[in-house]
């Protein structure tokens, strides 16, 4: 096969096809003569390989194909106007959209935290049936405060944001089940206030309360977020409301998957702080000070940038085009 006039002959239609392809919208009848040329330009891919087999052309043809393929298909791949748009939308809207959930677990756990510190104060039974003198003394005196600074920053800090970003995916994964995520949630929070408890009965609360508040209240907030919505994944089967129950699981797991995304981002910075401020030598106040503006920051975002987006139709679930059809469900 002469190769330059099997191209010569062909050219045209590969550079047609490669201009709709580079257009945003196609007409009708521009869909319809991209579908023709994609099987045409396979056709000439198939007689280019068998009979003359040109690398450069084969590569050409091919790109060119695949790029016909996806904008036939519709899928597109992602882009950094994707990521502005999930963090500056779909992210802090789903927050928003939720935030009565994770407020009330929040208030919640942290309630539960200090009437188990309290009663764990005035029960030191709680600690010496679990833990003998000396181990106690070694955790009071040393084992707490040096657990900060046991590793290097730069090993501690991915060390937690993994064992965190863990302990966020549990809750959202077994939140179609209920029960397991109260159970990892009370299992956290009853940890901290015994240990917290722990600390102010032997005069250390100061030392507690300035290694856990620089991380923990980001770090905590992401947790009761997680678990939040782990809980509001099962509430979405229990009663659906109008949709059928499938549906509406559906409709709120597309949610919780948006949501845990972003909590990637939000245990990362904790991390990031547990890493390097807790441990640091900063003065207490000075740590604590950086805490308080990770955690106002993150509450601006959820009550600026997520009303706004919220209030502008978003949802936090995926685009209606890419939803699957869903039938209403009688009352």
């Amino acid at each position: 096969m002469d190769l330059d006039a099997y191209i010569a002959t062909h050219v045209g239609q590969w550079r047609r096809l490669e201009e709709l392809v580079g257009r945003r919208r196609l007409s009708g009848a521009e869909s319809d003569e991209l579908l023709d040329l994609y099987q045409r330009v396979s056709t000439h891919l198939s007689v280019v390989r068998s009979s003359s087999p040109d690398p450069s052309l084969v590569s050409y043809l091919s790109a060119l194909l695949a790029r016909a393929r996806h904008t036939a298909t519709g899928s597109r791949s992602t882009s950094w106007s994707d990521a502005a748009r999930f963090f500056t939308q779909t992210f802090p809207a789903a927050l928003y959209r939720t935030r009565r959930w994770w407020l009330a677990t929040m208030i919640g756990s942290v309630v539960l935290a200090f009437v188990v510190g309290a009663w764990a104060v005035r029960h030191p039974e709680v600690f010496t049936a679990q833990m003998t003198r000396a181990e106690i003394d070694a955790y009071v005196n040393t084992d707490f405060e040096h657990y900060y600074s046991e590793y290097p920053h730069h090993e501690f800090a991915p060390l937690v944001w993994t064992n965190n970003a863990w302990v966020a995916a549990q809750c959202i994964a077994l939140g179609v089940l209920g029960l397991p995520v109260l159970a990892i949630l009370a299992q956290n929070v009853i940890g901290v206030g015994i240990a917290g408890a722990l600390m102010v009965s032997h005069d250390r609360g100061s030392l507690f309360f300035g290694l856990i508040l620089p991380h923990g209240l980001l770090e905590l907030t992401a947790i009761f977020v997680a678990a939040a919505v782990g809980l509001r994944l099962f509430w979405s089967w229990i009663e659906p409301g109008p949709r059928s129950r499938l549906d509406s699981l559906a409709a709120e797991g597309r949610t919780a998957m948006a949501i845990a995304l972003g909590l990637v981002v939000v245990l990362f910075v904790s991390g990031g702080i547990e890493g390097f401020v807790t441990p640091s030598g900063l003065p207490t106040w000075a740590r604590i000070l950086i805490g308080v503006v990770a955690e106002s920051l993150f509450f601006a975002y959820v009550f600026v940038v997520g009303r706004r987006a919220a209030r502008a139709g978003v949802t936090g679930d995926v685009a209606e085009s890419d939803q699957p059809a869903t039938a209403p469900v009688a009352a």
